[in-house]
């Protein structure tokens, strides 16, 4: 009995005890520190690398609890996504969210292709449906040619590489100042207890 709990209590400690070796601080919520990834933070601005996916209805959710979190902390978040696809989908919507990022437009794009998968239930792995949601947004032909010839599918291919060097098993997955991971199954699935989760991560870094 005594073992099982010295067993258990080093289970729950683990992460704690990785990120203190890596020179963390003391980090509250639910995670998990990635192994041979370091911990960063360079005292004003935490980085969030969300790996998503835009068929996950989770994705979707999490989407609403996105603003609250960056509003708790002003300017001290930089924000990245990093869009994957699992099983029979498409590159491409990833990459169509790339190219307009690069032209600035990349927040207006990230809303049109869920609107298009979850609302008006298009095939968003279509090119000319991305084509059409890319010029409501402003953007025209040099999209739709970057796009056809796939410009950003390398990008999208390192970012499911790198979804596997963080070893991501569910979408969204944030990767937190480095090397602390969660992901909504920590929190049962419950979208606010998992906004809650990563502002107190987040909070413990900035001690806010």
């Amino acid at each position: 009995m005594v073992k099982k709990f010295l067993a258990l209590a080093l289970f729950i400690l683990l992460p704690a005890i990785a990120l203190a070796a890596a020179g963390a601080p003391q980090i509250k919520g639910q995670y998990t520190a990635v192994p041979g990834k370091e911990f960063k933070y360079d005292g004003k601005t935490v980085e969030v690398l969300e790996f998503m996916s835009f068929y996950c209805g989770t994705c979707y959710e999490f989407e609403k609890a996105i603003p609250a979190i960056k509003g708790n902390f002003p300017k001290k978040i930089k924000w990245k996504l990093a869009p994957v696809y699992w099983g029979e989908g498409s590159s491409k919507p990833g990459e169509a969210y790339l190219l307009a990022e690069e032209e600035g437009k990349g927040e207006a794009m990230k809303k049109a292709i869920f609107k298009a998968q979850f609302i008006d239930k298009k095939n968003i792995g279509s090119v000319e449906v991305l084509e059409s949601l890319a010029a409501q947004a402003g953007m025209g032909f040099d999209f739709s040619r970057k796009l056809r010839n796939g410009a950003k599918a390398a990008e999208a291919a390192k970012a499911l590489d790198m979804a596997r060097e963080y070893r991501v098993e569910e979408t969204p997955t944030l990767i937190i100042a480095g090397n602390i991971a969660t992901n909504p199954h920590a929190s049962g699935h419950d979208m606010n207890d998992f906004k809650n989760n990563i502002m107190s991560i987040i909070g413990s870094i900035v001690k806010k």
